[in-house]
């Protein structure tokens, strides 16, 4: 199997057009960041669930905009995260209350847990396993939503 060496790969893409744009070069190929930075959930009544997240989620509202008549978008961010959530009318096809597993990771999940609870969110108790701790909950709609803390580094 032919592997160009670094020098080849160097000319073929110029630092110049890659190094903007995040590109990096990654063992043999030129290679684009792609990051995951907005979610939609489904929702059925806008507004409740806005409340939902900001007052009992803690979510930051970036933007609340009606486009027209039958389209609004809104974006809610988590406290701490680089991905968003989307929800709003005419942005998805999917029925509300169709999005499951929906999974943040937190450094304490027993406190994130109480944060919610305190809230007046039903959260599940944690449960512990060999790959981290977890505690769900849902939304009005019943979007699913799993709180992971992860275990200590070996």
């Amino acid at each position: 199997m032919w592997k160009p060496n670094s020098e080849a790969v160097l000319h073929a893409v110029p630092a110049s057009r890659y190094q903007p744009l995040n590109v990096r070069v990654d063992r043999y190929v030129a290679v684009m960041d792609w990051k995951l930075e907005l979610v939609f959930v489904p929702v059925t009544d806008v507004d409740r669930a806005k409340a939902f997240y900001v007052e009992q989620g803690g979510f930051h509202a970036d933007v609340d905009h009606q486009v027209t008549d039958t389209l609004r978008f809104v974006q809610l961010t988590p406290p701490g995260s680089a991905c968003s959530i989307a929800i709003g009318t005419g942005i998805t096809e999917m029925p509300p209350g169709s999005q499951r597993g929906l999974q943040v990771v937190v450094q304490d999940v027993a406190a994130a847990r109480r944060q919610l609870i305190d809230r007046g969110v039903e959260v599940t108790e944690v449960d512990v396993q060999p790959w981290g701790s977890f505690a769900t909950f849902s939304d009005p709609d019943s979007n699913t939503w799993t709180l992971q803390q992860l275990p200590p580094r070996k």
